[in-house]
């Protein structure tokens, strides 16, 4: 008894995510309608939302301490965002591993994207500079 297979699993086998892309350009194929598949590329800007970002640590001197296991995306994004819109924070990062890479296809690690970004960071515990800065003048 042969196994069905499912559209979606048709698809992929076409090069197509789905068994419905696979069946339209099955039928346009057959029309002889020229086409390509996702091949343009179209950018566009997702509106902002307001968010709220509360910090891990904020020192007496105004420094703000971020600890950081993991560091996915969405993280990232969002301090890059953070510090756009309020470049009077010190947001600086406390990895317990700033040598772990964005992703484990990137060469990028934390570190290397901290300093990319302006972003002072140190591993495992605040450095004893940090807590010794004095608070920025107003």
């Amino acid at each position: 008894m042969a196994i069905k297979k499912t559209s979606k699993e048709v698809g992929l086998q076409y090069g197509f995510r789905s068994g419905l892309e696979a069946a339209i350009a099955s039928k346009l194929r057959s029309q002889g309608v020229k086409f390509t598949f996702e091949e343009m590329v179209i950018k566009y800007t997702k509106p902002q939302r307001e968010s709220k970002y509360t910090p891990d640590f904020v020192l007496d001197n105004g420094i703000i301490i971020e600890s950081k296991g993991r560091f996915v995306t969405a993280d990232r994004q969002k301090h890059i965002l953070v510090k756009a819109q309020h470049p009077e924070l010190d947001i600086r990062f406390v990895f317990s591993n700033s040598r772990s890479r964005i992703t484990k296809l990137s060469a990028t690690t934390y570190g290397d994207w901290c300093k990319k970004h302006e972003f002072k960071y140190a591993d495992k515990e605040i450095p004893e500079a940090w807590l010794k800065e004095k608070k920025a003048a107003s």
